[in-house]
């Protein structure tokens, strides 16, 4: 018979509920409440955008995001890069300042150094 965990967000009363069979152990049905509860949340707060540009924006990235925990669990390498990639490219970063980033990681973890400052925001073209 298949079990029920709903989690309802205070702030706006969404509720979330997931069914389904769940495994016996404790800390995973402690992993299932707190990932239904955190998704609640989420939602709610998209919901709650009163901007429709905003609120569409933060539901595609969130989406995407989700996309990429699959395929990292799923250890689907080919998608995560995909993914990776089309991310990047929204944010205005192009294929050579990919590859330059790329670079940059790779001799900072052959030195065994901390990871390179990247800026947050691209130069615009």
């Amino acid at each position: 018979m298949a079990e029920q965990y709903a989690a309802t967000d205070t702030r706006t009363g969404l509720e979330v509920a997931v069914t389904g069979d769940f495994p016996p152990h404790h800390d995973d049905r402690i992993r299932i409440a707190r990932t239904t509860t955190l998704f609640t949340r989420l939602m709610s707060t998209i919901l709650a955008t009163e901007n429709e540009t905003e609120r569409r924006e933060r539901f595609h990235a969130i989406e995407t995001q989700l996309e990429m925990a699959d395929a990292l669990i799923r250890q689907d390498m080919e998608e995560v890069q995909r993914l990776m990639k089309t991310t990047l490219e929204k944010m205005g970063i192009t294929p050579d300042q990919m590859d330059e980033m790329a670079k940059k990681i790779l001799e900072q973890l052959r030195e065994g150094g901390d990871f390179p400052e990247f800026p947050l925001n691209p130069p615009e073209n």
